[in-house]
């Protein structure tokens, strides 16, 4: 069911809102989402949350339950307020869609609206758009770091609230996860549902083999046993063992099986457990382990030789802990006046270089290799600027303009990154199913070198200026700023 969040924003915006419509403002604008600095030191971003951006929009309305609350507020005039109940948007939505990489300065998310209608819709993509990429990057991270293990979403005790463990667990499922323990979640978006057992299953009976043991009877299709509840080595995987043992002689197969490891040093316990296992004849028993894990973690433990084939990872992965915020905003890029045709380009100047904006209607175009399909670079660049991949395009660094380079004719091909969402006000774009869009992620992924995906000092992608808007930039950086 569809929520309606037209009131999920902050205060200023309907202030600000209200005094566009005292002076009867009637400018189309343009406003774009990005972000400056990849997280967790990586060096790309995984764009996610397009789907809520859309319900969102479709149910912008202001109830009548609303608009009582903001006359309680004693700031909006009656006359804002009648305007608000009949408010909906009729702009224009561009966007970059879910599952793709991308990088800093590029505009995820364009709006072209009305100045009020613009305005309004700012809060709530941010925080859409800010926390579902934020998680689908950490998420992608660790999936690469697991080096083709699955890796399990187990993290919705500890994320921030309810909507952060729905929506979160959306946003790992794209960047990788092969699934979730979020059940709602799994409704809600046909993920899969992944999980065994606690601890408290295994203490609630009088033995740790009668525990197994019942766990193996009920569900012999998934039967992933815990084992460090008492002592791994010497209990657990003892226990596990004769578990399996008996199934056998029972005449039943247990199709996906295996031990969790939840605690201790996991290289050590995994490559001991591993040994048990192989010695026992259950050679393709899996080894799972959880225990606040992370990228940099499961990196470390792989170096070491780890056994471990399949990784649940909860708090640091679904809280982005090492990096909690995503750092997405949203800026003026330009404004049409009424009576005018053209955009007058806008930017924000800023003692700090990094938050200098790039002006105008922009979009986006991806480079790629023709001979490796890589990336090459990305070029932002005006709406309107027309390429011949046939030709020879030059391309520079808009910070250092020496650092150039010239891509023959013929060896490279381009994608424009930005599609239409919203044309008028109405939705034209159809959300792909979340496993669709982790399939197309895990296809961006491998256009990134691996040279950048590695998870200390990556290799930066370098994301380019065209000449023009490289040129209109600077006009504007050099005019009188009064």
């Amino acid at each position: 069911m569809a929520r309606n969040l037209t009131l999920l924003t902050d205060f200023y915006e309907l202030t600000m809102m209200q005094g566009y419509f005292k002076s009867k403002a009637k400018e189309y604008v343009i406003f774009d989402v990005f972000y400056r600095v990849n997280p967790s030191g990586g060096s790309y971003a995984i764009t996610a949350g397009l789907e809520q951006v859309i319900d969102y929009v479709k149910n912008l309305s202001f109830t009548y339950d609303d608009i009582d609350y903001l006359r309680s507020l004693n700031t909006f005039d009656e006359d804002f307020l009648d305007y608000l109940a009949s408010y909906h948007f009729t702009g224009d939505i561009y966007a970059i869609p879910e599952g793709t990489v991308v990088f800093p300065k590029e505009p995820l998310v364009k709006v072209i609206a009305p100045i009020m209608e613009a305005q309004l819709v700012e809060t709530a993509i941010l925080n859409i758009i800010n926390h579902q990429s934020l998680i689908a990057t950490k998420a992608s991270r660790v999936v690469y770091a697991a080096q083709g293990d699955g890796v399990m979403e187990f993290g919705l005790r500890r994320a921030q609230g309810p909507d952060a463990g729905i929506y979160g667990a959306r946003a790992a499922v794209i960047g990788g996860c092969v699934g979730t323990s979020n059940v709602l979640c799994g409704q809600k978006f046909d993920i899969p549902v992944l999980g065994t057992h606690a601890h408290s299953w295994i203490m609630s009976f009088d033995s740790e083999y009668d525990a197994f043991y019942r766990y193996a009877s009920y569900y012999p299709d998934n039967c992933i046993l815990l084992v460090d509840t008492y002592d791994t080595l010497k209990s657990g995987v003892p226990n596990a063992i004769k578990v399996f043992k008996k199934k056998q002689e029972e005449g039943i197969t247990l199709k996906r099986y295996g031990i969790r490891l939840d605690s201790g040093d996991l290289a050590y316990l995994s490559k001991k457990a591993r040994k048990m296992l192989d010695e026992a004849g259950f050679t393709d028993a899996i080894i799972t382990a959880s225990s606040d894990l992370d990228e940099h973690l499961i990196h470390s433990l792989k170096t070491q030789g780890a056994t471990i084939t399949s990784w649940g990872v909860g708090t640091n992965l679904i809280t982005s802990a090492d990096c909690p915020a995503f750092g997405g905003v949203y800026k003026l890029a330009g404004i049409r006046y009424e009576n005018e045709e053209d955009f007058t380009p806008k930017i924000k100047i800023s003692e700090n270089p990094a938050k200098v904006t790039n002006p105008g209607n922009k979009t986006v175009y991806r480079i790629y290799g023709k001979d490796t399909g890589k990336i090459r670079a990305d070029l932002i660049c005006l709406v309107g600027e027309t390429y011949d991949e046939n030709t020879d395009l030059k391309i520079f660094d808009p910070d250092a303009t020496w650092k150039n380079t010239t891509l023959e004719g013929g060896t490279y091909t381009m994608k424009e990154l930005l599609i239409p969402i919203f044309l008028k006000g109405q939705c034209v774009y159809h959300s792909p199913k979340v496993m669709e869009i982790r399939e197309y992620c895990q296809k961006e992924l491998s256009t990134l070198w691996d040279e950048s995906r590695r998870l200390v000092n990556p290799q930066e992608v370098y994301v380019d200026l065209s000449t023009p808007l490289f040129e209109l930039k600077n006009r504007l950086l050099n005019e009188d700023k009064r």
